[in-house]
């Protein structure tokens, strides 16, 4: 399946504008967030905004922004499923054939000397997690990157075959589970030591 369009939301930036170079070189129309769409949109790549897709601005000091159906509907369509596709297209849902996310600082603002419970709670990611785990879950059609170390990876393989191969698509979905595992176990570490103070 050829990829046509990617979501980008990172908090860590490294290595995402090249990526986002290699994708636009490859005809992949980006969807974006925030600082990542602001630092896509500086180096010159087109980019579309995530309120663009969505009809509906981010909200709640950014708590509120991708939780939509026009994002969700989109990663988490089974791409082969007559209702599924009858569904995007009465809603007017576009497919995203790639989603690369990493989440909020939790473990690094946790370890700040003095950091409150509510600048801690604040830095829990929620819409992060939910994209990450969508698209883990539909891997059979969307793949899912965590770790800015497989950016180079993923991008050769789509500027050489237009898609990711079908077994590193599962092998980039099981380190997204484990990536949003750690990252649950990491607060909920963080709120018992809270409890216990």
């Amino acid at each position: 399946m050829k990829m046509r369009r990617a979501l980008l939301s990172v908090s860590d930036k490294s290595g995402i504008v090249e990526l986002a170079r290699k994708l636009h070189a490859a005809g992949i129309e980006i969807v974006s967030t925030g600082g990542t769409m602001r630092a896509i949109k500086e180096a010159g790549i087109p980019v579309l905004y995530v309120s663009d897709v969505t009809g509906f601005p981010e909200i709640m000091d950014g708590r509120v922004k991708t939780l939509n159906p026009y994002i969700h509907g989109g990663i988490l369509a089974v791409r082969d499923n007559p209702n599924h596709l009858q569904a995007m297209h009465d809603h007017k849902i576009t497919a995203i054939d790639l989603v690369v996310v990493n989440l909020y600082p939790f473990r690094q603002t946790i370890a700040k000397p003095n950091v409150t419970l509510a600048e801690a709670i604040e830095n829990i990611d929620i819409g992060g997690p939910a994209m990450i785990r969508a698209a883990a879950k539909n891997f059979k059609y969307v793949t899912v990157i965590v770790n800015p170390s497989n950016y180079g990876k993923v991008a050769d393989m789509i500027l050489k075959n237009g898609e990711v191969s079908a077994d590193f698509r599962m092998q980039l979905a099981q380190e997204a589970f484990r990536h949003t595992a750690q990252y649950d176990e990491c607060i909920q570490k963080y709120l018992a030591g809270q409890l216990n103070k």
